[in-house]
């Protein structure tokens, strides 16, 4: 296999007064080698939660009830080895946090130390992991960040409060990528950034991608995100993946009414607002879900067996596979 990161069957819930949130349902998805792969959703769909049960970073309300999470770490050119991230303790799971798989979260102000200096927080990282220190340490750093378009000497001694929110998103990315992980976890690395910012990120991360090769997974809502960046999208709702295939099927011939419905709601250039349509209702209840297709009320395609039964993952074309009984409409 090529993968670097393989996921399987995986379910989470949290704890909550009312009941248990079932965060996550039997996810399964691999990430290639080398590949960007988009998850795309509402807010609260369990995106995010996806990430953090990947870097094992949830809160302690939350639980693993199932399923298997595997890396691949490649071996000095002599294949691989296979890593369950879900049995990694004490030092094995520190490794392979920042060393492995990094993962750049979405408030970026609120991720970085507000007391240190960038310079303290590489240190910080670097001393950790065992790895450069002093003059080494400087220079790769200097690097990285010129990598994302950053002045290193300005940079280099300021406190987080003394950049904008787009260079501290760059700073973030950089120090990510410090220990030269194979896969980069991105939790909304565009949000509440202006659109001149946006497209800096997107052309660091495009950038980044064609001269480090790592495997790329992140998490959006932002459509045109997705389309630009990834490579491969699964579409998220209610904690399942319910579509998943490449970037050019997902948006030209999606077969999910859930794909569709998010496609149709993003503005275009040439459109005009009465193009826009907007998914009717709101997402589930995570604690009472509905039978059968969760999705089923909300769907103009319901029938009575989307009520009764949920269906799963199907073929629909080569490397294209949905869960929806009448996709065959949809499309």
């Amino acid at each position: 296999m090529n993968s670097v990161l393989s996921v399987q069957n995986l379910s989470i819930e949290y704890s909550a007064r009312r009941g248990r949130v079932q965060a996550i349902r039997n996810v399964s998805f691999d990430v290639q080698r080398g590949e960007a792969l988009a998850l795309i959703g509402e807010s609260g769909s369990g995106k995010t939660t996806l990430g953090l049960g990947v870097v094992q970073l949830l809160p302690a309300s939350a639980q693993i009830t199932q399923g298997a999470i595997t890396y691949r770490r490649d071996h000095n050119g002599a294949g691989a080895i296979e890593i369950d991230v879900l049995g990694l303790r004490g030092n094995g799971l520190r490794e392979f946090r920042w060393k492995e798989c990094a993962m750049v979260f979405q408030s970026a102000l609120n991720a970085l130390n507000p007391v240190l200096r960038i310079a303290d927080q590489f240190a910080d990282t670097a001393k950790a992991h065992g790895y450069l220190h002093g003059n080494a340490l400087r220079e790769r750093a200097r690097h990285l960040l010129t990598l994302v378009r950053l002045d290193p000497e300005r940079v280099w001694k300021s406190f987080p409060h003394e950049l904008s929110g787009g260079m501290r998103q760059r700073v973030l990315i950089a120090l990510s990528l410090l220990l030269e992980p194979q896969l980069l976890i991105l939790d909304e690395p565009t949000t509440a950034l202006d659109i001149l910012t946006q497209r800096n990120i997107m052309d660091v991360l495009k950038e980044l991608r064609g001269k480090l090769d790592f495997s790329l997974m992140f998490i959006s809502h932002d459509l045109s995100l997705a389309a630009e960046l990834a490579d491969r999208v699964a579409t998220v709702y209610a904690g399942k993946v319910v579509e998943v295939g490449d970037v050019k099927t997902i948006f030209k011939s999606p077969a999910h009414p859930y794909s569709i419905g998010l496609i149709l709601a993003v503005p275009t250039i040439t459109g005009t607002h009465e193009n826009l349509s907007s998914i009717p209702g709101s997402p589930p209840d995570l604690i009472d879900l509905p039978s059968g297709c969760k999705f089923h009320p909300r769907c103009p395609l319901a029938d009575h067996r989307c009520t009764r039964d949920e269906p799963e993952l199907e073929d629909v074309s080569p490397g294209h596979r949905v869960a929806c009984w009448n996709w065959r409409s949809a499309k």
